[in-house]
């Protein structure tokens, strides 16, 4: 006898079966051109946050945007050492194998990554409890001193500055990868920052020259 799904697979399986009706179906022409490859002229970093899915915002198709994903859109920087680099692989294939002209780094408003990063609650964790959020928002730490300086620890004012300043911090790093630097300094590629609000849903767009985010209209 088949095991019931839960409900909560049944609910994916719902959508499931309306994305076979009503986007599979009528857009078979793009799946099977994808089937004989991708080339999506655009990655995107952004976080794992369940109200913050790339393709939504900007309104893609399947195979235009190249998506890696995790725990406050972070970037780690370049390094050789022995481990699981799942960002630096994603990104590695993205610009030495896709070829993509543009990476965009978007954080994002109501950051739980961010939000602990700030006030620096994961302290102390160990690994499986808490410890590997805390290692991995870590990178944060220098910035989180600035904004410390600046805006303190409470209120929506210090988040947004924390959250904006992580997107900062994953340019920064994004441009201590060889075939990124390399690609930049020829015109390749090009980085961008980003800021969506959750708040209001306005997607900002950070402006390097003034080092502000500038509000898309």
């Amino acid at each position: 006898m088949t095991t019931a799904p839960s409900p909560q697979l049944g609910h994916l399986v719902e959508g499931y079966r309306r994305f076979r009706e009503h986007g599979w179906s009528s857009n078979r022409e793009r799946w099977a051109a994808l089937r004989e490859g991708q080339e999506p002229e655009v990655m995107v970093i952004a976080c794992s946050d369940s109200r913050v899915d790339p393709a939504q915002i900007f309104d893609v198709d399947p195979g235009e945007i190249f998506v890696a994903r995790n725990v406050a859109a972070m970037v780690p920087p370049f390094e050789t050492t022995p481990g699981h680099h799942g960002v630096s692989a994603a990104l590695e294939f993205a610009v030495q194998f896709l070829n993509v002209r543009e990476i965009v780094v978007m954080g994002h408003g109501m950051c739980g990554g961010c939000k602990a990063a700030l006030s620096q609650d994961l302290a102390g964790t160990r690994p499986g409890e808490g410890g590997f959020v805390a290692d991995w928002i870590g990178m944060l730490d220098d910035a989180r001193e600035q904004v410390v300086a600046e805006h303190g620890t409470q209120g929506r004012d210090a988040e947004r500055a924390m959250e904006q300043a992580g997107v900062r911090v994953s340019l920064a790093n994004l441009r201590t990868f060889p075939c990124v630097r390399d690609k930049e300094r020829s015109g390749q590629l090009r980085l961008t920052g980003a800021f969506f609000a959750i708040s209001d849903g306005i997607l900002h767009v950070l402006d390097e020259a003034t080092d502000r985010f500038e509000p898309v209209r």
